[in-house]
């Protein structure tokens, strides 16, 4: 089984560092590394020792290639890890240099094209429409992974038997646990919109509005989340598990995740530019909150907290604006209703 990570990000260099450890592996595994700068791979060629955006050493088992297209014919699976505006040029890119329609694409990013307002899956589909595809989403801190720590997430497929295949491939004993999920949408939108909601969690922790806000902030996200992935097709038990309410409680409540650490910074003062240049890395929430939020216009659906992170980022209200519009909203009945069985 040859396996190749595209995007030598955080994510996708501590995909190949997990993955490339063969003690951990049930099946024989080679793994590749590749990103579009092909400068980083060359310097990490030098030195296989990583110190940022995470700190690691590259096993010396993981290929580091700068020639894709020479990689790619005896590839079985490639991991695409790279940002959500990425996606497409690196599919296109993939497509280019020849990809076999055996190739299985397994995206692991984590938002919405905004121009299009699509979901990743139909981005890869529209580019590599002959490919078999999947989605690995779930709670999966990169520096938490890189201390040994154990994780579970979903691996989803239209294709239930691919979703079990790649369980067992991608699986690795006591560092990660894949669950098989047939529900993409909802895999994909789950780790998607939890990003929105951990930025606002950032904003509440920094605030000193306490816990009983930041809950009951998370418990109506995860309302707004269910309700717009409903709408897009999305089972709802699937917000429930690991790519939804799981990867909501992990990114909204660690400060190592990107996201969280926005919401943090933007409530000390700083403008959304200062943020990202403080950070240094893509924090994928900020874009996938437009996205949502257009989308939301587009079908009618009312998400305030979407809103209010749109004007948090974008339109720098007054903190007491932003707790206003929301605790002064019209008074509702909660409406919870048994999952369905």
């Amino acid at each position: 089984m040859k396996i190749g990570v595209l995007g030598a990000g955080s994510w996708g260099l501590t995909l190949a560092w997990l993955w490339g450890q063969k003690a951990s592996a049930s099946i024989e595994t080679d793994v590749w590394l590749w990103d579009r700068k092909a400068e980083k791979i060359k310097a990490f060629q030098e030195s296989r020792q990583v110190s940022f955006p995470v700190s690691l050493e590259i096993p010396d088992e993981v290929s580091l290639v700068t020639d894709l297209a020479e990689a790619l014919p005896d590839t079985d699976i490639v991991v695409l890890a790279v940002t959500a505006e990425g996606t497409r040029s690196v599919c296109r890119l993939l497509s280019d240099c020849g990809a076999p329609p055996s190739l299985i694409i397994v995206n692991t990013s984590k938002g919405i094209e905004l121009s299009t307002l699509k979901r990743l899956s139909q981005v890869i589909q529209e580019e590599l429409p002959r490919n078999p595809q999947a989605v690995l989403s779930g709670p999966t801190l990169a520096k938490e992974m890189l201390r040994g720590l154990p994780t579970a997430a979903s691996i989803a497929s239209e294709d239930i038997d691919l979703a079990e295949q790649l369980q067992t491939w991608l699986s690795r004993d006591y560092q990660l646990r894949l669950y098989s999920n047939p529900d993409v949408t909802g895999v994909e939108l789950g780790g998607a919109l939890k990003n929105i909601f951990a930025i606002s969690s950032g904003y509440i922790t920094a605030k000193n509005l306490g816990d009983n806000a930041k809950a009951a902030l998370l418990t109506r996200g995860l309302a707004e989340m269910t309700r717009f992935c409903l709408r897009l097709g999305a089972q709802e038990m699937t917000l429930y598990g690991l790519s939804g309410l799981g990867d909501l409680l992990a990114t909204s409540n660690s400060p190592l995740s990107r996201n969280y650490q926005v919401g943090y910074l933007l409530a000390q003062g700083k403008t959304l530019p200062e943020v990202l240049k403080e950070i240094k890395v893509v924090a994928e929430g900020v874009q996938t909150a437009q996205a949502v939020y257009r989308l939301s216009q587009k079908l009618d659906l009312d998400m305030p907290i979407v809103q209010e992170i749109n004007r948090a980022l974008f339109e720098a209200p007054s903190e007491e604006l932003l707790i206003k519009s929301l605790m002064s909203r019209k008074l509702k009945s909660e409406k919870i209703t048994a999952p369905l069985s």
